[in-house]
């Protein structure tokens, strides 16, 4: 995972040595440059239109109901939901295995949160080439502009996640390790491929990958700036951790975990700030994104840093309101409990 400019920044602190000030002040400045011209900036982005990003649970969820084993997890209020028995070997597990506390992976710089891109009818669809896991990705063409935005900036060599909305059919495709190649024929290559239906709960089949690691749809985890600023967030968020289990749990559908320690989070394992943790210091969208993380929770989607959580590139983002998300430890969340069984690769 990528690190934010101003971390790296805070990792350095130089003596009060002048001559080390102005290399740390040159160095941070080199660094900073660099991340912003990966590419423009992006956001804000167009509507969604009619578009639901996958179904509400039904209406005879009860509020106490365990976590969904389907793509309308995303949308369910698992605030009152029960607590996993595990819970606490969970959290004491990822606690030893990495960081300790939130970290937004998102924020104004270019280069840091994941963009996406929202096309109509009239979009053009290119084919799409798999590198890596052809066998378990959905065939193009998919309606995926040569110009979109990609993770990172074009030049990045991350992960390169494209996510693109189409709007008039409510589709959401996802690409990983994608690279648009112009010529003799507009293509994308890309190590994997997903199309989603926005309109259905419907998972991957057992076993298979996605654009993400776990299986899952990237877009409806991430946190969007319009809805934090709106102060209403209104589904769960991606998380990722640094060591899980091989395991998953749906709505999760692949493992990629590097222990079978029962105690790792597998793919797909759903936490919950708990309710008890006191909201006053938090407002504006950082506001929303810790009441989203009280009744919406996290989910394991990926392998990458601790108690990193996923939002979408915007310039619009105040870094330092985000900042104060940084305070709350994981010793303050809980697992709940789901309702499907864990799956052991």
């Amino acid at each position: 995972m990528r690190t934010n400019v101003l971390d790296r920044a805070a990792r350095h602190r130089p003596t009060t040595q002048a001559p080390l000030l102005a290399l740390a002040a040159l160095t941070a400045l080199a660094a900073a440059l660099v991340l912003a011209a990966s590419s423009h900036a992006v956001g804000p982005y167009p509507s969604l239109g009619s578009c639901q990003v996958f179904p509400q649970p039904p209406a005879s969820t009860s509020p106490r109901a365990r976590s969904l084993p389907t793509e309308a997890a995303w949308n369910q209020d698992i605030s009152k939901a029960p607590r996993d028995p595990r819970s606490a070997a969970y959290i004491s597990y990822i606690l030893a295995n990495g960081g300790g506390s939130i970290h937004p992976d998102f924020g104004s710089p270019r280069g840091y949160g994941i963009p996406y891109a929202v096309v109509g009818s009239g979009q053009a669809k290119l084919p799409v080439h798999y590198t890596a896991y052809g066998d378990e990705s959905d065939p193009g063409p998919f309606p995926v502009p040569g110009r979109a935005p990609v993770e990172g900036g074009k030049h990045s060599d991350g992960d390169r996640h494209v996510l693109v909305v189409d709007r008039s059919a409510c589709k959401l495709y996802e690409l990983y390790r994608a690279f648009f190649v112009a010529k003799p024929r507009p293509h994308w290559n890309a190590d994997s491929g997903t199309a989603w239906d926005l309109r259905s709960p419907a998972l991957r089949p057992d076993g298979w990958t996605s654009a993400d690691a776990a299986g899952l749809p990237i877009f409806p985890g991430l946190v969007r700036y319009d809805e934090a600023a709106s102060g209403r967030i209104e589904h769960a968020i991606r998380v990722t951790f640094e060591s899980t289990r091989n395991a998953w749990v749906h709505p999760a559908s692949h493992c990629a975990g590097d222990t079978a320690n029962p105690s790792a989070p597998p793919m797909g394992l759903r936490l919950r700030l708990k309710g008890t943790y006191g909201l006053g210091r938090f407002s504006g969208p950082a506001r929303a994104v810790a009441e989203a993380m009280q009744h919406y929770g996290l989910i394991v989607a990926d392998n990458g840093s601790n108690w990193y959580i996923s939002g979408s590139s915007d310039r619009r983002w105040d870094d330092e309101n985000l900042d104060v998300l940084k305070r709350i430890p994981g010793s303050a969340f809980e697992v709940v409990k789901s309702e499907a069984p864990i799956h052991s690769c």
